[in-house]
């Protein structure tokens, strides 16, 4: 499990863009929404390049928890590895405050791109969500 912590600036419909799928999903580096399936589900797939190897996983994305007032929301991501054994599955919990944003990431991941070693993990994880935060903040 690795779990990550991002505070991040916000604009004005960052919450409308968090609670919508098909504009938040967009937003994940290589991300794309496949079909919604509801307006808290959608299924969705994205490519991920960790060194050398790029893999692709498709899955869900639902929101499961939404409080308007507290503007806090929690994502739950599941998906597996296209043409591979592993997965990488996440919940991701969006507070937002006047000021901005926390962010706060729990993945599970297994296969190939865990196989690259925790370190590598972690920095990939790093980064995708500090491009994602910076593409919240415009969208």
């Amino acid at each position: 499990m690795v779990e990550l912590d991002h505070a991040f600036a916000t604009g004005p419909d960052t919450w409308a863009t968090i609670t919508d799928l098909e504009r938040v999903i967009p937003c994940v580096e290589g991300g794309r929404v496949v079909e919604a399936v509801s307006p808290q589900e959608a299924k969705a797939e994205i490519l991920v390049k960790m060194g050398a190897m790029s893999m692709t996983f498709t899955g869900t994305v639902e929101i499961v928890e939404r409080d308007d007032d507290a503007q806090r929301a929690v994502l739950k991501v599941k998906s597996r590895e296209k043409g591979g054994q592993g997965f990488a599955n996440a919940d991701v919990t969006f507070t937002l405050n006047g000021d901005g944003g926390q962010l706060h990431t729990a993945a599970q991941i297994t296969g190939k791109a865990a196989s690259m070693g925790e370190g590598v993990v972690h920095s990939v994880l790093d980064a995708l969500i500090k491009d994602f935060t910076g593409k919240l903040a415009t969208a």
